[in-house]
């Protein structure tokens, strides 16, 4: 098996730091210490991984807001040459300013004008790049899902507890008008009992999340592939796991990961439940048999509640196809008493418990009253910065509590709390078994059996 110093260097901090030795003692520098913000000072953030998602969403968002509030982007690491060469040509376009490179992440932590970081890499490394960064001493924005793993999970929520830095996790929705007013009115009492959740995100693309122009032309000696596998089992040289690592497990879940954890996060923040009972899914590759190996089609089907009431609880139903988009994007939340849909925002009776069939029980209707939520987030139009309003809002959030040191919108609980989701729908998709999770020692069961990729 090969491998580098780098590598087994990182591999064996995280053990050292997990185990509750001190970053000191491990003779980081006295520079990924970052120094003490000042209310007038400027904030300098770093890029790890310079992606589509940093490209079209990230980048923009903070530059949106960076003249407020005082914030630039002072350097990008990456370790593909490539994208180190287009991230300083794109903020210079942008900004006006020329960052800094770093070959990867220890050479961008030895940099005295890095404070925070922004970090859009590969799905399976984000857990590990926060608790890489946390430690070095910067505050964190993290793009979900937050990890893959629970040996991950932990070992990122671990080291942000410890180090008390601040990390934003990239559930969006969390800065989103209408699912604040979603959550307060359910909260609130009015909306009464879940008793079900439907969600799904369906699309027709058998291009989504492949690049093959760019894989043919990306070269291994332009990269660092022993350093992008980071954790995972070594295996030779592989273009489309690199770049389409979206398809490929266990670099990625794909639709889980990428999709659901978006949704599933608002049923935890919603009800204060930190993760489902238990899991049940199944799915496959239908349609486009290109080589993926994660599925083009799946449905899991969750069960909700008090782990120590089980005659309490609701159920949700989340469903995602690559191969038909009829139906798009649903999320909908029913009470006895009607629905809550967040693709129209509004509060309806629609499916509630009518007078007729309440009569003839002795029963009194439960009619919920038409409500609108907050107004629907749409996208920005105009060519300033093409960021979708949640997003700007979400990053703007970060940046404030940077500033203010209070906890921001999504906060590493709500990240960790949707990887125990995803991860319970992965261990139940690849495995076939009914899933549950051990409250004890944090661990996902498939079958009884600990999942393990």
């Amino acid at each position: 098996m090969k491998n580098n110093s780098s590598r087994r260097e990182f591999l064996k901090k995280s053990v050292l730091t997990t185990a509750g030795i001190s970053i000191g003692a491990m003779g980081f520098p006295a520079s990924s210490y970052s120094r003490i913000i000042g209310a007038n000072d400027r904030v300098n953030l770093g890029i790890v991984g310079f992606s589509d998602r940093a490209k079209g969403a990230l980048i923009p968002a903070m530059l949106k807001h960076s003249k407020e509030m005082n914030f630039e982007f002072s350097a990008v690491s990456d370790i593909w040459n490539r994208r180190r060469d287009e991230c300083v040509a794109y903020v210079k376009e942008k900004s006006g300013k020329t960052i800094q490179t770093a070959r990867n992440n220890e050479e961008l932590y030895e940099r005295k004008d890095v404070d925070a970081v922004i970090i859009s890499t590969a799905d399976f490394q984000h857990a590990l790049h926060c608790k890489e960064a946390v430690e070095a001493g910067r505050d964190v924005y993290v793009e979900k899902p937050f990890a893959e793993t629970m040996e991950d999970n932990r070992a990122a929520r671990e080291a942000v507890e410890r180090t008390g830095k601040i990390v934003q996790v990239g559930s969006q929705r969390r800065s989103g008008s209408n699912y604040h007013a979603a959550n307060d009115f359910i909260r609130s009492g009015g909306f009464g009992d879940i008793v079900m959740v439907e969600m799904s995100w369906n699309v027709n693309q058998p291009g989504r999340w492949r690049l093959p122009k760019l894989t043919k032309e990306i070269r291994k000696e332009d990269t660092d592939w022993n350093r992008f596998l980071m954790n995972r089992p070594y295996e030779e040289w592989d273009p489309r796991k690199y770049l389409e690592y979206r398809l490929f497990w266990p670099y990625s879940s794909g639709i889980p990961g990428q999709w659901m954890a978006h949704q599933i996060d608002t049923v935890h923040w919603f009800t204060g439940l930190d993760h489902p009972r238990s899991v049940a899914a199944n799915g496959g590759i239908y349609l486009w048999k290109d080589g993926r190996e994660n599925f083009d089609t799946m449905t899991a089907v969750f069960d909700y509640g008090p782990l120590d009431d089980r005659s309490k609880g609701f159920q949700v139903v989340y469903s995602s196809r690559f191969t038909n988009s009829a139906g798009g994007t649903k999320e909908i939340y029913y009470s006895n008493g009607g629905e809550l849909n967040l693709d129209t925002n509004k509060i309806t009776p629609n499916g509630g418990l009518n007078e007729n069939h309440a009569k003839s029980m002795g029963m009194d209707s439960n009619l919920l009253k038409e409500v609108s939520l907050a107004e629907q987030v749409k996208a920005e139009t105009g060519a300033n910065t093409g960021v979708d309003n949640m997003t700007s809002a979400h990053m703007k959030n970060w940046m404030e509590c940077i500033r203010s040191r209070e906890k921001p919108n999504a906060d590493v609980m709500a990240g960790y709390n949707h990887s125990i989701a995803n991860i319970m729908t992965t261990a139940a998709l690849r495995t076939g078994k009914f899933v549950t999770f051990d409250d004890q020692n944090q661990e996902v069961l498939a079958g009884g059996e600990v999942f393990k990729y």
